[in-house]
């Protein structure tokens, strides 16, 4: 058992030089290749041949090195890995010389040593077979140079994996625009999907329980106007389920409107800001400018985004801003929704201090949107808000 850590170690060392071998050995011969299959393709040799080739090299690193490479996403990556094809010629040439010729002189020295005797008697050369010095210092060089092979063949693949990361690899920023792009990807089909399970959500109460309470309610109203002649304890607690039934019936209205409202999807946000503006307890003049081609209008998630933002907008304000009078305008300029509410009300509004403007901010940035409060004390409070429409 305690030589499991040294072992593991020794062993690790060991597979690392074996594919280090690997690689010096045959890196000549890949880089020969790929440079003819370049050069039968032209100097500028077309994308898809870069690609598999560089292609080939990678898988050739990740399986001998034991470390993947990334392709390169940028466009300009086709002439890196072209310039990458170029210098690994050289380089592999110089590492299989330097581990095989270091092999060769190795193997030269333990021939003599072995076979020397049969040579052609040199009294006067310097490595005169069976001379104490020559006999001394041959095995010992020799068995240096077999070491240095592989310390050869370790240190420069470090080298040609340093120069294929560089070129053949994507850089960090290109690896980290990537991931982005995946997070951001990940994020819309989050926010498409919660949307969407909130659509389910009002459709089913809308069709289910606000059905079935809308029946009972009209059923208690019914029995509330016949049975006249029952008795007046009977007939308060009939009328207090109806009282009850109206009212729950209410609350799920909200609640349905609150997850998603169906006016969003039958007739849009222009309309369903309408429905906003006309309960608010608070008088709201409304603008809402929106391209008449339904297929240049936003998407229905950020409609759903702006519809939720202003709502949640004007409940703030008829809850806390003390105004007389809202202004909300609407406009679509470009790849953008721009909202812009503003109300008469105290001011001093300051997201930091609660959820409701948090919230807001949250919600337009869960698409990329960015929302901005202007609130100083004594008002006005103005809330702008961007979001992207592509």
């Amino acid at each position: 058992m305690p030589l499991g850590g040294p072992y593991r170690v020794l062993m690790r060392f060991v597979r690392r030089t074996g594919r280090a071998v690997v690689l010096a050995v045959t890196g000549p011969f890949v880089a020969l290749a790929g440079i003819l299959a370049l050069l039968t393709a032209g100097l500028f040799a077309p994308r898809p041949v870069v690609e598999a080739l560089s292609d080939w090299q990678r898988r050739r690193y990740s399986v001998l090195a034991g470390e993947p490479l990334v392709a390169p996403v940028e466009r300009h990556g086709v002439l890196r890995q072209q310039l990458f094809h170029w210098l690994a010629v050289p380089m592999s040439i110089v590492t299989f010389a330097a581990t095989v010729g270091s092999w060769a002189l190795s193997a030269a020295g333990f021939g003599w040593l072995s076979f020397g005797w049969s040579l052609r008697a040199d009294p006067d050369g310097l490595l005169r077979y069976g001379s104490p010095v020559p006999m001394s210092v041959v095995p010992i060089l020799s068995s240096l140079l077999l070491i240095v092979g592989f310390f050869a063949a370790l240190r420069f693949t470090d080298l040609e994996l340093a120069v294929a990361r560089t070129l053949l690899q994507a850089s960090r920023a290109e690896r980290l625009s990537a991931r982005v792009d995946r997070l951001t990807e990940s994020r819309a089909e989050t926010v498409d999907a919660a949307d969407a399970e909130r659509r389910r959500i009002e459709r089913d109460l809308h069709d289910g329980a606000q059905q079935r309470l809308v029946s009972l309610a009209m059923n208690l109203g019914l029995a509330r106007a016949t049975l006249t002649e029952a008795d007046p304890q009977a007939r308060e607690a009939l009328a207090a389920a109806h009282d009850e039934a109206k009212l729950a019936l209410s609350e799920l209205r909200d609640l349905v409107r609150g997850l998603h409202p169906a006016v969003l999807d039958d007739r849009g946000l222009d309309a369903a800001l309408s429905g906003i503006a006309a309960r608010s307890p608070v008088p709201v003049e409304l603008t809402v400018e929106l391209p008449a081609d339904a297929a240049d209008r936003p998407s229905r998630t950020i409609e759903a985004v702006a519809y939720f933002v202003v709502a949640e907008a004007l409940s703030n304000v008829a809850k806390h801003a003390g105004a007389t009078a809202v202004t909300v305008d609407v406009r679509h300029r470009g790849d953008r929704l721009r909202l812009w509410i503003s109300d008469n009300g105290r001011g001093g509004a300051d997201p930091a201090r609660g959820t409701g403007l948090r919230g807001l901010a949250q919600r337009a940035g869960s698409v990329d949107g960015r929302l901005t409060v202007t609130s100083p004390i004594g008002g006005p409070t103005v809330i702008e808000v961007e979001l992207p429409c592509e």
